[in-house]
């Protein structure tokens, strides 16, 4: 292939993984939950096999081509960046450690004496909900709000009339300078907000990640050290901590994702463009928004005729996802689920059923193998099935 675009559709899982009670996710299923709640217009990613896809449901393709399957998790987690490094090749032994009763007294003490100012909060919550409990005092008392979730994340929420999202980064680095080791967290995450009291508060655009460095080589080292391309768009660049990326767009949101996406296909080049689209996740599973979740698959199918029409033969999409977060299942976490596998090129004639990936790492493999690169990644490619 010339040019890979693998797009991650935040938090879009396939099902529960045969471990999930471990997790807390018994039954846990979000394209199947919202498929048979809500049954939106998918006719394009049926079209690619969406439907045939064990236990998603949904209209089954008439005269489709592409390829379809699905893939299990073999790292421990189910948070962005273990789905996200797996699915490049990364395979992680020991899950990022996570706070159900909040951070330690001495991670908060040293925190606060590096800002210069107490804190609210340090407990697991909602990131609306929280605004909601916290925010005015937070106005007042100039105080940063510091919280997690089931995930391992240490989050930061600061009103913009109060800090800066400059000076709220900054807060950040310290942070994730700070959050090494025994606590060394998954990401932590800026959280602007804007608003005027409680019931008011809205997050803006401007949220940014500073993840953990990946541990070991992936597919964006691989190919960028090949001499391909490689860009990011969303929350890449974060993920990786540009590790591997020749460029990034740093967009927000769906919308705006989808179009820094089109308009990065409509350049010449050889190598992958890796695209998260975070609004399934942030916006709709974590909020437990069966509605707005199924409208925001049909707004990304209806979009996917224009992704297609920039293709050539040569080009390759592949749709995936990096964990679950079933709006239709308990809490407001991340579930411990498979993630679809789709795939589609020009030059494809009929459909073909990839099975059940062992590893998300499989994507990997395939992409190395598509570009020449010996590469594997501990996983098996399924470049000739495509």
């Amino acid at each position: 292939m010339k040019r890979v675009f693998l797009v991650v559709l935040d938090s879009v899982g396939a099902g529960a993984l045969p471990d999930a009670a471990q997790y807390g996710d018994t039954g846990a299923n979000t394209l199947g939950h919202i498929i048979e709640q809500k049954n939106p217009a998918l006719p394009n990613m049926a079209d690619m096999g969406l439907g045939l896809i064990p236990n998603v449901g949904g209209a089954k393709p008439a005269n489709g081509a592409g390829a379809y399957g699905r893939a299990a998790e073999v790292s421990a987690g189910k948070d962005t960046t273990t789905g996200h490094w797996e699915i490049s090749g990364l395979k992680l032994e020991r899950p990022f450690p996570t706070y159900p009763n909040g951070f330690p007294a001495e991670v908060i003490e040293a925190f606060e004496k590096a800002i210069g100012t107490k804190t609210l909060g340090n407990y697991p919550a909602s990131g609306t909900a929280i605004l909601d409990e916290l925010g005015e005092e937070h106005m007042k008392t100039g105080y940063p709000i510091v919280y997690t979730s089931a995930d391992s994340v240490f989050q930061i929420a600061c009103h913009e009339d109060v800090y800066s999202p400059a000076r709220l980064y900054e807060m950040c680095e310290i942070a994730r300078a700070q959050l090494q080791g025994e606590h060394g967290v998954g990401r932590i995450i800026a959280r602007p907000f804007t608003g005027t009291g409680k019931g008011a508060f809205t997050r803006t655009p401007r949220r940014r990640d500073f993840s953990m460095p990946p541990a070991g080589r992936t597919v964006l080292d691989a190919l960028k050290d090949n001499g391909f391309f490689t860009m990011g768009i969303g929350k890449i660049e974060d993920i990786f901590c540009m590790q591997g990326l020749c460029e990034s767009d740093h967009a927000a949101g769906n919308p705006a994702c989808i179009d820094a996406m089109i308009t990065a296909m409509k350049r010449d080049f050889n190598g992958l463009l890796f695209v998260n689209l975070v609004d399934f996740d942030s916006l709709y599973g974590h909020r437990r928004d069966v509605q707005g979740y199924a409208d925001a698959l049909a707004y990304f199918d209806a979009r996917l005729p224009e992704i297609k029409a920039l293709m050539n033969e040569d080009d390759l999409l592949i749709l995936t996802a990096d964990h679950g977060c079933d709006p239709a299942h308990t809490g407001t976490d991340h579930t411990r689920e498979y993630v679809p596998i789709l795939a589609w090129s020009p030059a494809m004639k009929a459909l073909t059923d990839l099975g059940t990936r062992k590893t998300y790492a499989d994507l990997a493999a395939t992409i190395a193998d598509l570009f020449g690169l010996d590469e594997r990644f501990g996983a098996e490619s399924f470049a000739q099935l495509l």
